[in-house]
């Protein structure tokens, strides 16, 4: 399964967006690492990158969210926590393993991938639609 980011996806904010787009494009890429064989490095050093743009993503998700005041920045700050738990879990069972096995795939598509539509559909969005209603005196 690849990721894809379409109108689902949107939050309305354009960085948030852009940062989405850039975030699917490096699990693609993983993903992609994984099927053109068992090259394990290849793999490795896609995960630490998809690692590191997570990392820059979640810093100015929440920097955003300190500066419009939003007020579930807690709860997200969590979820964020979660996925980079997840990461540190497949990178893990990334070097244990021979290589990028189904399994780790697998893995890739439900912890990542799901987390990911879910956490945009749920907690950016309303980051997003936060921020223009403060901006817009209260209206959507």
């Amino acid at each position: 399964m690849r990721a894809e980011f379409d109108e689902t996806l949107v939050t309305g904010n354009e960085m948030i967006d852009s940062q989405h787009k850039e975030l699917i494009d490096k699990i693609n890429k993983l993903l992609d690492s994984c099927e053109s064989g068992n090259d394990k490095l290849a793999a490795v050093k896609t995960l630490d990158y998809l690692a590191d743009y997570t990392d820059f993503h979640f810093t100015a998700e929440e920097k955003l969210q300190e500066e419009i005041e939003y007020p579930g920045i807690e709860e997200h700050k969590k979820e964020h926590e979660n996925l980079r738990q997840v990461v540190a879990d497949l990178h893990e069972m990334l070097v244990e393993e021979e290589g990028p096995t189904p399994a780790f795939v697998e893995q890739v598509n439900r912890n990542v991938i799901e987390w990911l539509y879910r956490h945009i559909k749920g907690f950016d969005r309303s980051v997003a639609e936060y921020k223009f209603m403060r901006e817009n005196n209260g209206r959507l």
